[in-house]
């Protein structure tokens, strides 16, 4: 239930955060709610990474979808994507949620101390 709840958490909380902050509030936030709500090393991680993943993962989707993938397209054939705007969301949800899995392993290894 904990996990359930740090992921809504951390979503929520880095979403607001997002609005007001640059981008790398999202670890100050996910840090923070792996302080707040104790949990072990390897919850706190996965309840960062997935709480992240999902959002970061659905706005770059909701993002695309409002352009008609002309962007992402363009940017996915510079990376080594082969132009697949997809591949291009799934690795952007991938680098969030390692930063924030990352920070919230981070704040509970700082709980332990």
């Amino acid at each position: 239930m904990k996990l359930l709840l740090s992921i809504v958490i951390t979503a929520l909380l880095a979403f607001v955060a997002g609005v007001y902050m640059p981008w790398w509030s999202l670890a100050v936030v996910s840090f923070l709610v792996a302080v707040l709500v104790h949990q072990t090393p390897a919850r706190a991680f996965v309840g960062g990474f997935v709480g992240l993943f999902l959002l970061w993962g659905a706005l770059a989707w909701w993002i695309d979808s409002k352009n008609q993938s002309l962007l992402s397209k363009k940017i996915a054939s510079i990376l080594p994507l082969g132009g697949d705007p997809v591949l291009l969301i799934l690795v952007t949800a991938l680098i969030a949620g390692l930063v924030a899995g990352m920070a919230a392993l981070s704040g509970s290894f700082l709980r332990k101390v």
